[in-house]
């Protein structure tokens, strides 16, 4: 596949103005790109050489262009990471931080993303977590843009009835930092389920 090849791709999932720098760092560093069915447990992946085969970045197809982007910059800051520490660092220790911030903050203030996700993602680069799922403020934020609406947990009172997308059914209960204390109804044991959580909301 050639970078025009690439680019073109890209520009289907990215915002403006982003699929051509993108492009030009997969090709630099050879990436085998791929986009990927939807993940519940991840929003994308890095896997370093191995068996003679190169980086691999996958990103999950169902994100909206924000939230592809910055899953897109998260995993190409772990590629950088490797090449420079290989297994030698934590995989989102300081070494990743620095490499995600230092490619995430060019892109600020070109007004490529929408004023509350721009304030969002500035206050996430102060300490950038494991995903931006981490961060339960630039989670929601990214929602916003989705193209079906979403209800979390942390958007309907205490005491209703939610269902999660693995069909068990809970009470929302007491809040307990950024997780909720839930009674699952049909054998009456308590979880924790957090705040950011993806629910539908049961009479």
């Amino acid at each position: 596949m050639t970078q025009d090849d690439l680019v073109k791709g890209l520009s289907k999932y990215l915002p403006p103005d982003t699929a051509v720098p993108m492009a030009q760092l997969i090709v630099e560093h050879k990436v085998h790109m791929r986009v990927s069915r939807e993940r519940s447990s991840k929003m994308g992946d890095y896997r370093p050489p191995h068996d003679g085969k190169g980086h691999r970045i996958s990103v999950n197809h169902n994100l909206n262009s924000y939230a592809f982007f910055i899953t897109l910059v998260h995993e190409i800051a772990h590629l950088k990471a490797w090449n420079q520490y290989q297994n030698r660092v934590d995989p989102h220790g300081k070494e990743w931080k620095g490499h995600f911030q230092n490619l995430m903050l060019p892109y600020l203030g070109k007004s490529i993303f929408p004023e509350d996700i721009e304030k969002a993602l500035s206050r996430y680069l102060k300490n950038p977590a494991a995903s931006s799922c981490s961060d339960p403020h630039l989670y929601k934020v990214l929602a916003r843009y989705d193209d079906v609406p979403v209800i979390h947990l942390d958007d309907i009172p205490p005491g209703s009835k939610f269902g999660l997308g693995n069909g068990m059914v809970f009470i929302k209960g007491e809040k307990q930092r950024t997780r909720y204390r839930c009674k699952e109804v049909n054998k009456g044991r308590h979880y924790f389920v957090s705040g950011i959580a993806v629910v539908e909301l049961l009479d």
